[in-house]
């Protein structure tokens, strides 16, 4: 297999696990409520799945894949896309599975 194309499988291994790890923080800091969606918890979750993203590149990515590739720089941009839709997708299913449905309107 390509480096670059491990590069590709591994963020979206990486989104998988950005997703969990921020649930996680919701649930650990009562965030994820089933009464209301807060727009704090999402921003929380995206500032963490930022964070992780660029911490995984630096120590994880570049220190494997920079001598395997030709252009350095592609490694930043490869794979961005399928690790945040990947994040956004578990996350909101999750989100969904963990908070439940909403009180009834009476």
């Amino acid at each position: 297999m390509k480096p670059m194309v491990k590069v590709y499988w591994l963020k979206l291994v990486l989104g998988i696990i950005a997703a969990v790890i921020c649930l996680g923080y919701g649930i650990a800091t009562d965030m994820i409520r089933n009464d209301a969606f807060i727009l704090s918890t999402f921003m929380n979750s995206l500032s963490l799945a930022i964070v992780i993203y660029l911490i995984s590149h630096y120590l994880v990515i570049k220190r494997m894949f920079a001598l395997q590739v030709e252009k350095p720089q592609k490694l930043f941009t490869m794979g961005i896309g399928v690790y945040f839709l990947t994040w956004i997708v578990l996350w909101v299913l999750l989100y969904s599975i963990i908070a439940g449905p909403p009180p009834p309107i009476v």
